[in-house]
C-alpha cells in the first residue's frame, strides 16, 4: 500500500510504517540502515522506512539494551520493531550474535500471524502453547543448538511448573530480547487484565542485567501506562528513569465510526440483515455472549450472507477454519464475542459492527482497531441495546473475589499440608471453577501460594487483602461503563471521545464519523423485517443437557458421588424456553427472576406450550406424568408452572420433590461441588411409589448449575421412573 509522502509498507501490523518528523541521527546511521534493510525483508516492500519512533524504540534496545514501552495505535508496526531488533541483536554485522528473542503473547492467533511475518524475514519463529505438546521437546532442542531466533509462548506457560522450573531460567538467563505483547492485561487498570500477564513482573525482575525489554500495547490510558511501565522498570520507582516510554497518536485515519441506536433487539437485528451485505469487504460482526453469536448468525444466514458464529466455545479446528475463511474473503463475516480480539491481522478487514457495546471506550478502541490496518476506509458501527448493563454487571460478578473467600482459599492450602487441585479446593472454598482458578493465579504472582505438580500448594508467607485497591479497581470499571453510555448518547466526534479517552493529548475531530457528517447511517429498520426479526426471536426453546459425571472430591463434603453418573439414573435431554442470556426471551426471563414471586407470566406460558410442541419425542419416551419440584424461594410460580402444565397436557401430577433438608435456598449456587453437596440433602420424593415405570416430565423454574436436576432425575429414576424430562423456565447460558 502507499503512504502519504510516496513511501510504502505492508505487511501484519506495519502499515503506514513511512518517516515521520526530522531525519535520523547521523551516528546511528549504518545501524538504521541495516535496520530499515531488515525492515523491507519483512514487509516485502523496498520503499518501506522505519518511523522515528519505531526506529527509537529499535535503537534503544540494540544498542542501550534497555526496557521500552510502546504505546501506539493498531497497524502503527509494533511488530516490526521487535521482528527488526531481533534480527540486528541475532545476526549482528560482524560479531557474535545473541540468545532468542522471547515474546509473551496472549492469544494463539497472533503467534500464528506472528510467525508467519517472521518467516518472511528469514526469521526462525517457533511457539510453545497448549495446542501442541508433541513439538516441545524438540522446540527446546532447537533452542539450545541455537535453531530458533523467536520463541513465542503464552503467559499461562510461564507457571507451567515443568516449563517454569526446567526450561524458563537457562531460557531468560539467554535470551537476547524479551518482549511483552498486549502489555496492558499487566495491570489491573487495563479493559483485559489477565493474571497470568502479572507473574511477568516476577520474570523481568530476576533477568540479568543487560537483557532488553520491550512492550507494546495499542490500548493503555495514561494510569495503564504509568503502571506498566513501573512494572518493567529494574528499579520499581516511578521515575522511570530507566524505561523509554513512546506514546503516539491514536488516530485511525481510515475508521467512519457511527452509532445506530433502536428500540429493541427485533429492530437491531432487522437492521443487520438489512445493511450488513452492503458494508465494504468482509468483517466483524461482534456480540456480548456466545448465545448471541450464534442467533444472530442464524438469522443472518437466513438472509442470505454468508456468516460463521465463533467464540471461545467453538472448537479449536472450527475457530482456525473460521479465521481463515474470513482472511481469504470466503465469508461475510464471522459473528464473534471478544474471543476473536488481540492479535487477529486481516489488513484489509472492511468493517466490525458492534451489536450490544463493550464495557468501556478503551475496550470499544481495541476492537474497532481490527477494521481499516491496510484500507483507505472501512465502517464502524454500533448498535447497543439496554441489556448491555446486565451483561456488563455479570461480568463485573467475575471480579477478585471478596476478602472472606480468599481468606478461606489460603487457610484451605495452609492446613491440607499437600498439593491440591482446583477441583478439590472447590469442595472447600464457593467459588466458580474458573473464579476459583484466577484468584489463585493472583495469589500465585503475589507469592501467597504456588502452583506444582498436583494443583496448588501455601508459601506460608504472609498476605494482606488490598481492600483499597480492589475497590479502585471496581470504581474505575463502574466509571467506564459510564463513559461507554456517554459514548452511545454523545454528540462530539466519535473518535475525538475514543482517543480522550485513552488520554491521547492530539485527540480532536476526525471530520469522518456520523457526528462529523462524514458518516450517514440508516436510524430505522423496516417495518417488515422487524416483525419477521422479532418473530426469530420470539421462537422458545433450547436444550437442556443432563450432567454425565459427578465432581471430583466430593467426599470432603460428605457425600458419597463419585465418577460418572450410571445410565440408568441419568435424566433424559430436557428443554427450557431460553438462556437468561438470550437476544429474545432472555429480557423477559431476566426480568421474572429479579421480580417479586407470582404465577408464570402470559407470554411465558404460550412459550412453553410451543416448546412442547416442538419437543419431538419418540411415542415410547413421551411422558406420562409430572412430578414438580418444591421451592422455597418461587412457591407461588413453580406451583402455577405445575399446575399450568397438567392443564394443557392433561397429564396428571404424580407427585413432587419436597425440600425437607436444612439446607437454605440458593445453598453453594456458587460451585459444582458445593451446589450438589446442598441439594443432595434437600429433596425427599414425597410418593416414590407412584413414579415406579412411569415417563415423567420433571418441572422446575430454572437451571442454576444443573445439580437440582440431576439429583431430583436420579431420585426418580432409583424409585422407578423410566425416564425423566426436565422442562424449565430458563437457563443461565
Amino acid at each position: 500500500m502507499s503512504v502519504p509522502g510516496g513511501e510504502a509498507a505492508a505487511g501484519p501490523d506495519t502499515e503506514g510504517l513511512a518517516i515521520d518528523g526530522p531525519a535520523p541521527r547521523a551516528s546511528g546511521g549504518d545501524l538504521r540502515d541495516e535496520a530499515e534493510r531488515h525492515l523491507r525483508a519483512l514487509v516485502g516492500d523496498e520503499g518501506a522506512r522505519l518511523r522515528d519512533d519505531q526506529w527509537a524504540a529499535i535503537d534503544a534496545l540494540v544498542t542501550g539494551h534497555r526496557r521500552a514501552l510502546v504505546v501506539q495505535r493498531t497497524g502503527w508496526g509494533k511488530s516490526a520493531v521487535y521482528f527488526v531488533a531481533t534480527a540486528l541483536l541475532r545476526h549482528p554485522s560482524g560479531g557474535a550474535g545473541s540468545g532468542p528473542t522471547v515474546i509473551i503473547s496472549p492469544l494463539l492467533a497472533l503467534m500464528r500471524n506472528q510467525i508467519a511475518a517472521a518467516e518472511r524475514a528469514g526469521i526462525r519463529a517457533v511457539t510453545i502453547n497448549s495446542t501442541n505438546p508433541e513439538a516441545w521437546r524438540e522446540t527446546y532442542a532447537a533452542i539450545g543448538r541455537g535453531q530458533v531466533d523467536v520463541l513465542l509462548v503464552s503467559p499461562e506457560r510461564l507457571n507451567n511448573p515443568d516449563f517454569r522450573d526446567l526450561v524458563l531460567p537457562d531460557l531468560a538467563a539467554g535470551a537476547g530480547l524479551v518482549v511483552v505483547d498486549e502489555a496492558h492485561c499487566i495491570s489491573d487498570w487495563g479493559h483485559d487484565f489477565r493474571p497470568d500477564y502479572r507473574r511477568i513482573r516476577t520474570l523481568l525482575a530476576e533477568l540479568p542485567e543487560g537483557i532488553p525489554v520491550l512492550a507494546t500495547t495499542a490500548t493503555a490510558n495514561a494510569r495503564v501506562t504509568a503502571d506498566v511501565a513501573e512494572q518493567l522498570s529494574v528499579s520499581g520507582e516511578r521515575t522511570l528513569t530507566d524505561v523509554l516510554v513512546l506514546r503516539g497518536s491514536l488516530d485511525r485515519e481510515s475508521l467512519h465510526l457511527g452509532v445506530v441506536a433502536l428500540p429493541s433487539q427485533a429492530a437491531r437485528l432487522a437492521w443487520l440483515a438489512e445493511h450488513l451485505g452492503s458494508l465494504p469487504g468482509s468483517g466483524i460482526v461482534y456480540c456480548l455472549t456466545v448465545a448471541a453469536t450464534q442467533l444472530v448468525a442464524d438469522h443472518l444466514r437466513a438472509h442470505g450472507l454468508d456468516v460463521v458464529a465463533y467464540s471461545g466455545q467453538t472448537e479449536q479446528t472450527e475457530r482456525l477454519a473460521a479465521e481463515d475463511d474470513l482472511l481469504n474473503n470466503r465469508v461475510k463475516a464471522l459473528v464473534a464475542t471478544s474471543a476473536l480480539g488481540m492479535g487477529f491481522d486481516k489488513p484489509d478487514l472492511g468493517f466490525v459492527v458492534h451489536l450490544g457495546a463493550p464495557p468501556s471506550p478503551i475496550a470499544y478502541y481495541q476492537q474497532v482497531g481490527r477494521a481499516g490496518r491496510g484500507l483507505a476506509t472501512a465502517t464502524v458501527v454500533l448498535l447497543p441495546g439496554r441489556e448491555d448493563r446486565e451483561v456488563w454487571d455479570y461480568f463485573g460478578s467475575l471480579a477478585f473475589p471478596p476478602a472472606r473467600d480468599v481468606r478461606q482459599a489460603l487457610q484451605v492450602l495452609a492446613d491440607n499440608g499437600a498439593p491440591m487441585s482446583t477441583a478439590e479446593m472447590e469442595t472447600y472454598v464457593p467459588l466458580q471453577r474458573k473464579r476459583l482458578e484466577a484468584m489463585l493465579k493472583v495469589l500465585d504472582v503475589d507469592g501467597a501460594v504456588r502452583r506444582v505438580r498436583g494443583g496448588w500448594e501455601s508459601t506460608d508467607r504472609p498476605w494482606d487483602y488490598d481492600d483499597d485497591r480492589y475497590a479502585r479497581v471496581a470504581q474505575t470499571r463502574t466509571a467506564e461503563q459510564e463513559a461507554m453510555l456517554a459514548y452511545v448518547s454523545s454528540d462530539r466526534c466519535r473518535l475525538q471521545y475514543l482517543r480522550e479517552a485513552l488520554d491521547d493529548p492530539a485527540a480532536e475531530p476526525c471530520g469522518r464519523c456520523d457526528n462529523c457528517g462524514g458518516l450517514a447511517l440508516d436510524q430505522v429498520a423496516d417495518p417488515e423485517a422487524v416483525a419477521e426479526a422479532g418473530s426469530r426471536l420470539g421462537r422458545p426453546g433450547v436444550t437442556v443437557d443432563p450432567r454425565r459425571m459427578w465432581p471430583a472430591a466430593m467426599a470432603n463434603l460428605g457425600v458419597g458421588l463419585r465418577g460418572r453418573i450410571p445410565a440408568d439414573e441419568q435424566a433424559q435431554s430436557g428443554r427450557a424456553v431460553a438462556r437468561l442470556t438470550d437476544l429474545g426471551w432472555g429480557q423477559q426471563l431476566r426480568e421474572l427472576f429479579a421480580g417479586p414471586d407470582g404465577e408464570v407470566p402470559v407470554p411465558l406460558r404460550h412459550a412453553l406450550a410451543d416448546v412442547l410442541g416442538a419437543w419431538a419425542l419418540a411415542p415410547d419416551q413421551r411422558p406420562d406424568g409430572i412430578v414438580g419440584i418444591d421451592s422455597v424461594r418461587r412457591p407461588l410460580l413453580v406451583g402455577h408452572l405445575v399446575d399450568g402444565m397438567a392443564r394443557f397436557t392433561g397429564l396428571p401430577v404424580l407427585t413432587s420433590l419436597a425440600v425437607t433438608g436444612d439446607q437454605p435456598p440458593g445453598a453453594g449456587a456458587t460451585n459444582s461441588a458445593q451446589r450438589l453437596a446442598a441439594v443432595s440433602r434437600r429433596y425427599t420424593l414425597v410418593d416414590p411409589e407412584v413414579v415406579r415405570d412411569r415417563r415423567v416430565l420433571l418441572l422446575d423454574d430454572q437451571v442454576v448449575l444443573g445439580w437440582t436436576l440431576t439429583v431430583a432425575a436420579r431420585i426418580l429414576r432409583k424409585a422407578g421412573a423410566v425416564t425423566v424430562h426436565p422442562l424449565v423456565l430458563a437457563t443461565p447460558t
